[in-house]
């Protein structure tokens, strides 16, 4: 069930609570009630929140980032989500540095940016 937690942060997002969980928009709380109904579907075998990525270049942490969503799909492969609505200038960098580190942190795994 989702239902209003607060509203009038900077970006003039409605923070929402979802299955125990805390979303910083209508929009991604909505996004994890589909990958729920994909869960039950068998179309997915599961997912994570906020995920957290470690960026690293030559084997030094540039910064971390906490994806919206990690799928793990029927074949193991990985799906990482963002659930965008204003891109800010460090959501740019950190999409950009993951963009370019995303083959050799997770071969053949996909980026998906929901705006």
């Amino acid at each position: 069930m989702t239902y209003f937690v607060r509203k009038g942060n900077k970006y003039n997002n409605t923070k929402q609570l979802y299955n125990g969980n805390r979303y910083d928009s209508k929009k991604e709380s909505s996004y994890a009630q589909q990958l729920d109904l994909r869960i039950k579907a068998k179309e997915i075998k599961g997912y994570d929140r906020q995920f957290k990525l470690d960026l690293r270049v030559n084997g030094y942490k540039i910064c971390s980032w906490k994806i919206d969503f990690r799928i793990i799909h029927n074949d193991d492969s990985f799906e990482f989500v963002e659930v965008k609505g204003f891109e800010t200038y460090d959501y740019i960098i950190k999409r950009k540095l993951f963009e370019a580190l995303m083959d050799e942190m997770f071969p053949g795994s996909i980026l998906t940016i929901i705006k």
